[in-house]
């Protein structure tokens, strides 16, 4: 089981590398709107795996509103975004 948990950590690091990346090198707002996105998912992929690997369920309530949060922000920045070529 450790190994696995070693895998899946790893994995999520490098995503969150990746994806940290395309954070600060977006060439549009909207790039960088969408990857900070998949950062707070990963973040809640980390989370569960962590609940998962120490069966511990405390942690679920965190999940939820994390993943609320997410959800009203992304829908917040689709409705009131303005474009980039508008100054």
């Amino acid at each position: 089981m450790t190994y696995v948990w070693v895998i899946v950590s790893a994995m999520l690091m490098i995503a969150a590398v990746l994806t940290t990346i395309r954070v600060l090198r977006g060439p549009t707002t909207l790039d960088r709107l969408v990857a900070l996105d998949t950062v707070i998912a990963l973040c809640m992929c980390g989370l569960g795996a962590w609940a998962a690997y120490s069966r511990d369920s405390t942690v679920v309530p965190a999940i939820v509103a994390l993943s609320l949060v997410s959800f009203v922000g992304s829908v917040a920045i689709a409705r009131f975004r303005v474009r980039d070529d508008e100054t």
